[in-house]
């Protein structure tokens, strides 16, 4: 049993683990050397490749929409999930440690919630796959029928079905984030000192 915790550890928690120390760690070494070189305004301007890189990750929740039709579904899926971590990281660096926007902190985090929930429903649905290919890998091989199979995979097929609802949660973050950053970006709009 315990070889089986250190195996999920490994395998599944400490991935998820490292991606969000390795974007927060990130962020703070960028944001730190900006400090050290003494180009702290660089910053401020990556908020918008950062926002662009996230929205260029939309294309593939608009071909799984099929809202377009060019790219492999797989491939888009991979390209969402680096163009939406390097855009956070961007923006992370834009928002540095300074704490004289409110509406932009909001943003920042309901990002953050944003990473995360990408991150959670990325690892859960890729663990539930594989135990469900797994499950009926080895009922095929105990010779089963295909109705005895689909039967008792049944409860499996629901979890997995379930698993895959996180998508409901993770866009109405998504929402909330693309909302405040909307507003945090007009706001900055209406405020800028255009003289």
């Amino acid at each position: 049993m315990n070889s089986m915790k250190a195996r999920l550890l490994l395998r599944e928690v400490l991935p998820f683990t490292l991606w969000l120390a390795a974007l927060a760690g990130l962020s703070l070494l960028l944001d730190a050397l900006l400090h050290y070189l003494g180009v702290v305004w660089v910053g401020r301007y990556l908020g918008i490749p950062g926002v662009l890189l996230i929205i260029g990750s939309f294309g593939y929740s608009l071909r799984k929409r099929q809202l377009i039709h060019v790219g492999q579904p797989l491939r888009l899926l991979r390209l969402h999930e680096r163009m939406a971590w390097l855009g956070s990281l961007l923006v992370l660096v834009h928002a540095g440690i300074h704490f004289n926007a409110i509406l932009g902190w909001l943003a920042v985090w309901a990002m953050l919630i944003n990473v995360g929930s990408g991150l959670t429903g990325k690892f859960l649905l890729e663990r539930s796959r594989k135990r469900l290919l797994a499950a009926r890998e080895k009922m095929q091989k105990q010779g089963l029928s295909d109705a005895d199979l689909e039967e008792r995979l049944h409860v499996d097929t629901m979890t997995f079905d379930v698993v895959k609802q996180w998508r409901r949660v993770h866009f109405p973050i998504a929402l909330a984030f693309g909302v405040l950053a909307l507003a945090h970006i007009i706001s900055i709009f209406l405020f800028w000192g255009w003289k």
